[in-house]
């Protein structure tokens, strides 16, 4: 039974419709899928990495520069280190650099380009083979991360079209090292 217009309603109506230009997916909706404080980075719990691709999303070019230098530092250390929490995040900084909103994407596309190159754990198991023994393996995680990189690689078109010279730049480089 409807009540009169002049008092509210407890009966549901039909959902309002969507507003024209809003998103139909919200960013980095996944990132609650990943057990973040279950995985290491180079600081160890990797905990706080939802926290720091939210900043790379939505803050001004400052905060979110900041935070993704410490991504970085958390995930591909010095360039070519790359950590158990690696693989899991590439998809949100694939995600991130697709963004235009996003204010360092063709930082985001070089941080994915490290990530593609990595060998650092590969190279030492090559010399000291007893590393690929360890209960948490190093090498694996390197390959997942190069896996992640690859698997998201069919935004490489789009990028490299981008009118910013930057970012199309960045994205030629990372295609190079997926060809390697």
């Amino acid at each position: 039974m409807r009540t009169a217009p002049d008092q509210p309603s407890h009966e549901r109506t039909s959902s309002p419709a969507p507003t024209a230009g809003v998103a139909r997916t919200t960013p980095l909706t996944a990132l609650s899928r990943v057990p973040w404080g279950e995985i290491q980075d180079s600081t160890g719990n990797a905990a706080a990495i939802p926290l720091l691709l939210n900043s790379v999303a939505w803050g001004d070019p400052e905060t979110a520069g900041a935070a993704l230098v410490d991504l970085r530092r958390r995930i591909c250390q010095y360039g070519f280190v790359v950590e158990q929490a690696t693989a899991a995040t590439v998809p949100f900084l694939w995600e991130l650099a697709q963004l235009p909103q996003v204010t360092c994407r063709a930082e985001i596309i070089q941080l994915l380009r490290s990530i593609a190159g990595a060998r650092q754990w590969e190279s030492t198991a090559a010399v000291y083979p007893k590393l690929l023994n360890h209960r948490e393996n190093p090498v694996v995680w390197e390959r997942q991360a190069r896996q992640a990189v690859r698997a998201k690689s069919g935004a490489l078109k789009s990028l490299m079209a981008d009118d910013d010279t930057e970012i199309a730049h960045a994205t030629t480089e990372l295609a190079r090292a997926l060809d390697e």
